[in-house]
């Protein structure tokens, strides 16, 4: 569960639903460490910094990124991407693959669930410089792939963020160096399906 609104004024680092190296070989402890204890750590610092006194104190994560701009905005953002990041992974599962309604409505938009991850791969591996790709939901349920530059989000859009794969270099630089592509494909295993499609559910 991640959390939306601050707690006593401010926000928490989000705990991690698994172990430091419960994701490896895919995303190895150290990367964990650095990329959960010390960048996202930070961006929760800084925002906790900058709330007090601005109109987005007290204000969940979503409505901050959603009406916000400037370091409010990079921060609050940063934090509500990397908290759906890290808490939808589980262990490394061979052959894993989406469930529930949300395995329905990729097999019927994309045609199947490689059709789906190719698509949702070149989305990542060419969005330029720094950000996210996202797979979202609209209203009525219609999924969409979506890159997203620096700290942005799909709410923004007015769409459900569902699954987001990380395409910032301390996201994975230290397992794959700059071999982005190799990063996102190898990410498949360790998604936690169920999780996603409760989120779709929603």
């Amino acid at each position: 569960m991640t959390q939306t609104n601050p707690l006593d004024g401010t926000f928490q680092l989000v705990e991690l639903p698994y172990a430091a190296d419960a994701l490896e070989p895919v995303i190895s402890k150290e990367t964990i460490s650095f990329h959960h204890g010390k960048h996202l750590q930070t961006y929760v610092n800084n925002l906790n910094t900058l709330l007090p006194g601005s109109p987005y104190e007290g204000r969940s994560l979503e409505e901050i990124v959603c009406k916000s701009d400037g370091g409010i905005f990079n921060n609050a953002g940063q934090i509500l991407n990397h908290n759906l990041y890290f808490t939808q992974f589980t262990a490394p599962e061979e052959n894993n693959k989406p469930v529930g309604n949300l395995a329905v409505a990729i097999e019927q938009q994309f045609g199947s669930f490689e059709a789906f991850k190719e698509e949702f791969e070149k989305k990542g591996s060419t969005l330029f410089g720094s950000g996210w790709v996202w797979l979202a939901a609209d209203q009525d349920g219609k999924l969409h792939i979506t890159q997203e530059a620096n700290a942005n989000n799909p709410i923004t859009k007015g769409l459900t963020p569902l699954l987001t794969f990380d395409v910032w270099e301390h996201a994975y630089y230290l397992d794959y160096q700059n071999r982005r592509p190799v990063h996102l494909s190898n990410l498949w295993s360790i998604v936690n399906w169920a999780a996603i499609d409760k989120r779709y559910m929603k």
